[in-house]
């Protein structure tokens, strides 16, 4: 597709045509799943990358610098989102006491945090406050979060399988929870907290 088509289409995207959506979907959706694959994700951090980059650009569509070039932007998003699922992945290793004792910003041994009592009783309230708006969420929306929260980790066919949902709405349905949760933490003066 010609760089000025493709122009065309992003504008119209970023007006809210879901023609002009489904389109940049169909054109660049092969692109994606093959950024993605590249860097051997599991299934479901490799379908949650896709869904997450679309994400971002539902909701950077309008600013982009150079909508006739949204291929390059959703590569390298891609990309940045998928070493974000791998840095994430490793900060979820246990490690052992010794290793980590030098790099700060952890739990002693005695129980108590190293970060100071304020910045605990922050990370706290804003996890009482992530937990709060996740309990208002519908019920069945809340169960798919569980699932995709859920450790070790669930495939999307097993979380559709419990859901009876089709497993290509599950990244979407996702994104649409996400966006609401944004919303809500917002309301609540967490814009920096980032559920990404």
């Amino acid at each position: 597709m010609e760089p000025a088509e493709v122009t065309v289409l992003v504008h119209r995207a970023a007006e809210g045509d879901q023609a002009a959506w489904d389109a940049i979907v169909d054109e660049y959706a092969g692109l994606l799943w093959s950024v993605v694959r590249g860097f051997r994700l599991n299934e479901a951090q490799a379908a949650d990358a896709v869904q997450t980059t679309w994400l971002r650009l539902v909701e950077h569509v309008a600013d982009l610098r150079e909508p006739g070039h949204v291929a390059g932007w959703l590569k390298t998003t891609a990309q940045r989102v998928c070493l974000q699922v791998i840095r994430q992945g490793g900060r979820e290793q246990l490690t052992d006491w010794d290793e980590d004792r030098g790099a700060g910003g952890g739990v002693r041994d005695d129980g108590l945090d190293e970060d100071g009592p304020e910045v605990s009783a922050l990370r706290r309230e804003q996890q009482e406050l992530v937990r709060r708006a996740l309990a208002d969420l519908p019920d069945r929306q809340r169960q798919l979060m569980e699932l995709l929260l859920a450790t070790p980790a669930i495939s999307y066919q097993e979380i559709g399988a419990r859901l009876g949902m089709p497993v290509g709405s599950i990244g979407p349905t996702r994104a649409r929870i996400l966006a609401r949760l944004r919303e809500s933490l917002a309301t609540a003066g967490l814009q920096d907290l980032a559920l990404r």
